[in-house]
């Protein structure tokens, strides 16, 4: 004959309740949790690629700023050369320091990361400027022949309305 423990109604409760899992309130608060962690992750993530985009841009300026430099000095020319104001593409920039490989490279890299006809470039003589719009589009990295390199708090200047060095 099987051995018969004694009944223990405390016991017999607990062992129903464990089977039965997770009710419904437990299994709703462990989602919403999940759900408002998972928005505040997804908000830092934008707010990263974004400044790395930001990031990005400020490193093709500062190549395009030392290639000036090398231009400039470059067979002894003394001079940026000329490229009449141009706001769009990196591709309209063809003109004097920007037919250089490198400077082209490195405009054309600042131009697509914030997506494509986001800069604005200016050669002539002894002068140069360079300007790419930073995420948001509401402000813009500017880098000139006096070596300014700075954000300006204003929409990328466009055609028919060029400057001559950053503001």
């Amino acid at each position: 004959m099987p051995y018969n423990l004694p009944i223990n109604p405390t016991m017999d409760l607990m062992c129903k309740n464990r089977s039965r899992g997770f009710s419904l309130i437990e299994l709703l608060v462990v989602i919403s949790i999940i759900g408002v962690l998972s928005a505040v992750v997804l908000a830092s993530l934008n707010t990263a690629r974004s400044k790395g985009n930001d990031a990005a841009i400020q490193s093709d300026m500062a190549t395009i700023q030392t290639e000036a430099e090398i231009y400039y000095g470059g067979a002894g020319s003394n001079s940026y050369g000329t490229q009449a104001w141009s706001s769009g593409a990196a591709t309209s920039c063809t003109g004097g320091m920007f037919s250089d490989t490198v400077t082209a490279r490195a405009l054309a890299g600042a131009d697509g990361v914030n997506g494509a006809g986001n800069v604005a470039c200016y050669a002539a003589g002894t002068g140069y400027v360079v300007a790419a719009a930073l995420s948001g589009n509401t402000r813009y990295w500017c880098v000139d022949q006096n070596g300014s390199a700075r954000t300006v708090n204003a929409v990328l200047p466009a055609q028919g309305a060029p400057i001559t060095e950053c503001p």
